[in-house]
């Protein structure tokens, strides 16, 4: 067991709005058990006021502040976390650290729940915003590593649900009923599981 422990990467979990890295209790505890060792960290601030390449930049230097240069690591993006990490990836340099990525449940096409706030982090994630634009028009870089997009057809705050969809990596529906639900439903972790045995 310690020597598939020690193959392993460290798990950086990355929440969404209005969130914390709390919200991850039931995951972070259920990946420890199965011998991963979990991260999380706070983005400030989490309620959109601030855009989401900036929120990016805060992983970005959680990552080098916590990890030896060398270290790989799997990334996983909660909702707007998911986004924040895709900008990470894709323009800050994480593409040459992570190993496994996996989005749950994040609007990688834009919510129209979004058009609700005016705050920058929000009207990123609308529909067709020039910086989702700007993120799709190379998101085929992604399958260089191994990304797995998990998300619920019944999902309240991704509209439309299938805009977790992506036109690369692996897919995994969960039929869960609730946005939140997703980070705690036993289908939910077992794919998050599964999805980081697959690559590791």
């Amino acid at each position: 067991m310690n020597t598939e422990n020690q193959q392993r990467n460290p798990v950086l979990l990355v929440h969404g709005i209005d969130d914390t890295g709390a919200v991850f209790h039931k995951m972070a505890g259920y990946l420890g058990l199965q011998g991963w060792s979990v991260y999380s960290l706070d983005l400030v601030p989490n309620n959109g006021d601030v855009g989401l390449d900036k929120l990016a930049k805060q992983v970005a230097d959680y990552v080098a502040a916590t990890f030896a240069p060398e270290q790989r690591l799997d990334l996983v993006g909660f909702s707007m976390g998911g986004i924040v990490s895709r900008y990470y990836i894709q323009r800050l340099g994480g593409i040459n650290r992570v190993q496994s990525f996996i989005t749950i449940s994040s609007p990688h096409h834009g919510t129209v729940v979004a058009y609700g706030s005016q705050r920058p982090g929000c009207v990123q994630m609308r529909p067709d915003s020039i910086f989702l634009k700007d993120l799709n028009s190379d998101a085929v870089i992604l399958g260089q590593l191994d990304f797995t997009s998990i998300w619920t057809p019944y999902d309240l705050m991704i509209v439309p649900a299938n805009s977790s969809q992506m036109p690369v990596g692996n897919e995994v529906i969960v039929p869960v009923a609730l946005h939140p639900w997703m980070l705690t439903d036993s289908r939910s972790l077992a794919a998050v599981k599964a999805a980081l045995t697959n690559n590791s």
